[in-house]
């Protein structure tokens, strides 16, 4: 499936709904797969979730803290996605800089700063005391 032609995805379609399960699924792998090869800050954040989750399991704390250190990097990528979906849609209207597409951009750009923070104090309010009682040792 073409990057290209997953722009229809939003085109109704009258097909039984698991057909259009694959056919979103389909969309989905292309839009991740365009975004893997081609957004650097998309896969630092898949990087990070790649070492930081094993990291997590290891950690002595308690499932409902696993789970907020995996959800919050997940919201990174999740934001970073969405970001460079608005760059894209901004690029594909006008390459001219306009103030107002710069306002977007920059919107996007403050939308991951504020997810990359909240992960972080996610991380040190719960791993950091785990981290510090272990240097301790």
């Amino acid at each position: 499936m073409s990057w290209a032609r997953s722009r229809f995805a939003s085109v109704p379609d009258n097909t039984g709904s698991l057909r259009r399960l694959f056919k979103a699924l389909g969309y989905s792998y292309a839009g991740f797969r365009h975004a893997v090869l081609n957004d650097a800050a998309i896969r630092d954040g898949l990087l990070a979730l790649a070492i930081l989750v094993p990291v997590s399991i290891l950690l002595p704390v308690s499932d409902m803290e696993h789970l907020v250190l995996v959800l919050s990097l997940m919201l990174v990528v999740l934001v970073e996605f969405v970001n460079s979906a608005i760059e894209a849609t901004i690029d594909r209207i006008s390459l001219e800089r306009h103030p107002l597409a710069g306002q977007a951009k920059d919107l996007g750009s403050a939308a991951v700063l504020i997810a990359v923070l909240m992960s972080g104090l996610c991380w040190v309010v719960i791993a950091g005391p785990v981290a510090i009682r272990w240097l301790r040792q």
